[in-house]
């Protein structure tokens, strides 16, 4: 095929977008609609897990940092650290979201701390 005549992906979606929209203008209920249009209604779970005190400091003594180290990673307080390992309170949201993501690729994150404290170090 040579390049007139090879169709690209943004001229297939286009091609698409078109032949739809042409098919919308021939519908004249939503029920008419329903007949050529599948609809799916699809319930996510996205909320983060929750950690308790002994599991947020399983996942910062995993990656091998000290309290500091994590906070500062994490942006929060070393108190804050603190006071999630000791129980005190817990830790939310985008939190528990690094969290999670940090104990599913450990040694990615591990090295992208490592690579952050050196370019820090460096400075």
């Amino acid at each position: 095929m040579n390049k007139k005549t090879e169709k690209t992906v943004g001229s297939e979606l286009v091609g698409r977008l078109e032949r739809f929209a042409k098919k919308l203008e021939t519908v004249d209920s939503v029920d008419e609609l329903s007949t050529f249009l599948t609809v799916r209604k699809v319930k996510l779970s996205l909320s983060p897990a929750t950690f308790s005190g002994e599991q947020v400091k399983a996942v910062r003594e995993s990656l091998q940092v000290s309290q500091a180290v994590f906070a500062d990673f994490l942006g929060v307080s070393v108190g804050a650290v603190r006071d999630w390992e000791q129980g005190i309170n817990e830790p939310i949201g985008p939190v528990c979201r690094i969290m999670e993501e940090i104990t599913n690729d450990l040694e990615g994150w591990s090295r992208r701390i490592r690579e952050l404290a050196n370019v820090t170090a460096s400075c």
